[in-house]
């Protein structure tokens, strides 16, 4: 087979999986490498617009922890860190938002319309797209750390509608009109269940869940809730990945059908899980 005989086999594969997500929110926690490295940056966004080009609706959240920390030092604050969440006071809310809203979304939204599709950010302040309050630790004060009390769909419908690729940062807005710092994972989970989206895939640094966590050979492709729960309670899963799996529990528990985790370190994987038979990364659903 020649490349054009491959070209033309690849985009046939892909016909019924195009037809199957024409007209379904897809929403995209974007996040690890791919928020960093400039040719992968440059992909998911070509990528984004061409799943919008061929008629789904991709919603893309993202939060930018490395990003707030470098950019705190360079203030001369050290970022202070209790049970995996950034301890946020008023000074360091500022910070949050200066990178999210005003440096990691726009860039992000340029990005996409290079790639010619339309983009547009938002806060989670914006329309009071995302309601939230302060989070309780038994471990600290976290200062305005918050967790989702709601999300308010009606400013994504009206753009998505409009042809648009919505971006959204992971600030809320709590009932005095304070801002909170939450984690992108749960933002992205609650906002796919508010949405009544198709699918939650997350962009993160790691192919999926490995049954051993440094053999990339040991990859689940496939897990059911109760399995997931079953790797968490055994340790199989642990860290950094407890915040992303909680994403997808939630998300798949609130009607989502399908939420997967995927490896932003590899070229277009996001095209290769919505439109090819083997997908890649670890799918999650009920």
């Amino acid at each position: 087979m020649n490349d054009r005989q491959s070209r033309a086999q690849t985009l046939a594969e892909a016909l019924p999986y195009i037809q199957k997500w024409t007209g379904k929110t897809i929403v995209v926690k974007y996040g690890g490498a791919a928020m960093t490295d400039p040719a992968l940056k440059e992909q998911v966004a070509r990528d984004l617009a061409l799943v919008r080009f061929v008629g789904a609706y991709p919603v893309v959240v993202h939060g930018g922890g490395p990003r707030i920390s470098e950019m705190m030092r360079r203030l001369g604050k050290e970022p202070v860190f209790i049970d995996g969440c950034r301890v946020t006071d008023p000074e360091t809310m500022e910070i949050v938002q200066m990178v999210l809203v005003g440096d990691v979304n726009q860039d992000l939204v340029s990005q996409i319309n290079a790639a010619g599709a339309r983009a547009i950010g938002l806060s989670g302040k914006d329309a009071n797209l995302i309601v939230a309050c302060k989070k309780d630790s038994r471990v600290g004060d976290l200062g305005l750390v918050g967790e989702v009390t709601g999300i308010d769909r009606h400013a994504i419908d009206v753009l998505t509608h409009a042809g648009y690729i919505v971006v959204i940062s992971s600030i809320g807005i709590g009932p005095e009109g304070e801002s909170y710092n939450i984690n992108a994972d749960t933002v992205a989970g609650d906002i796919a269940v508010a949405l009544e989206a198709e699918k939650l895939i997350a962009l993160s640094d790691v192919s999926g869940v490995l049954r051993e966590v440094n053999d990339p050979a040991s990859l689940i492709s496939e897990m059911t809730l109760a399995e997931v729960r079953a790797a968490q309670a055994d340790g199989t899963v642990a860290g950094g990945m407890i915040p992303k799996l909680e994403s997808c529990i939630r998300a798949v528990e609130g009607g989502v059908p399908y939420a997967h985790l995927i490896d932003g370190r590899v070229p277009h994987a996001l095209l290769m899980e919505l439109f090819t038979d083997a997908g890649v990364g670890t799918m999650i659903r009920g």
